[in-house]
């Protein structure tokens, strides 16, 4: 049996979709793959495990643990609606220390395939292993990253949602104390620039196999000759195949966006599926459409067919 230690953060808003991303990976999970789960949550708040602790029961090959966190980022920066729990992926070495490797992930998130050929990714000499934003295609960012603050662009700047993290290298090096002292900053991308401002240089490159956000699927689609700058057509087509949908912008559950159709399939074989729930989404998108006015019916329309 292969043992895959893997992570997660979130609050009590984010149970049920942490449901259906859990209830992914067990789907895709190979049958000598054994999922040692760890949810990490504010010792303040009493989660909701109700849902959570069905399954274990239902797939036999996997375990939950919770592991609670303590005050260190009550009083982190928050901004566009990411909370506290987006900087406990900073703790993961203190707060899991029987693993000197694991892998982290956003709930929002929706597994395609087993994680064993990720997890197994030598990391020697790096902090992290993660996806890069692709700066040469991103300038605002770019400019970002480079004048706000001040990272060595040439070394990357990657995403925080998916991490396959080197526990054992940060505490020898004691990257945990930097984290610590740069989490009382204001920055725009809380816990993504932190790891990027401390691990710069220091982390390992892996395709959007990895971590495919919204961002990249649209840019696959609209404009493929620029992602095919930095990747070629097989990788490609891999990536939009079985990568690991990130949806990092707007939410499937709760909004129309790119692979929400996939979002809903898993949702629906899961054992936490409910058809009033699923009615009442695609109800409130159609009420929604309809009160669009004239001028934005017009533009999407006209955004369909420029794509």
């Amino acid at each position: 049996m292969n043992i895959v230690p893997i992570a997660f953060a979130f609050d009590n808003n984010l149970v049920m979709p942490a449901c259906v991303c859990i209830s992914s990976l067990m789907m895709n999970a190979k049958e000598d793959t054994f999922y040692d789960i760890f949810i990490l949550h504010s010792a303040s708040e009493n989660l909701d495990k109700s849902n959570l602790d069905k399954i274990p029961q239902y797939y036999k090959n996997c375990r939950i643990q919770y592991r609670t966190v303590g005050d260190e980022f009550d009083n982190a920066f928050e901004i566009r609606g990411i909370t506290t729990p987006a900087y406990y992926r900073l703790l993961i070495p203190e707060l899991i220390p029987e693993y000197d490797k694991i892998l982290y992930s956003d709930v929002d998130v929706i597994f395609r395939s087993d994680l064993l050929h990720f997890y197994n990714i030598d990391l020697t000499g790096f902090y992290f292993a993660g996806v890069d934003v692709g700066l040469s295609l991103r300038p605002d960012i770019y400019n970002y990253a480079k004048t706000v603050i001040k990272i060595d662009v040439t070394k990357g700047y990657y995403y925080s949602g998916n991490l396959l993290i080197n526990s054992k290298k940060m505490i020898q090096d004691k990257i945990l104390d930097k984290f610590k002292q740069l989490g009382k900053n204001k920055y725009k991308f809380q816990d993504l620039d932190i790891l990027n401002i401390v691990c710069n240089g220091y982390v390992k490159a892996l395709t959007p196999e990895f971590c495919l956000t919204n961002y990249f699927y649209e840019l696959c689609l609209t404009e493929k000759y620029k992602v095919e700058t930095l990747y070629s057509r097989n990788v490609i087509e891999k990536i939009l195949k079985k990568g690991i949908l990130h949806y990092n912008g707007a939410k499937p559950w709760n909004a129309i966006c790119y692979n929400q159709d996939i979002w809903w399939e898993y949702y629906r074989k899961s054992i936490f599926n409910d058809e009033s729930f699923v009615y009442q989404y695609y109800n409130n998108c159609v009420n929604a459409i309809e009160h669009w006015s004239f001028v934005k019916r017009v533009k999407h329309i006209f955004r369909y067919f420029l794509k």
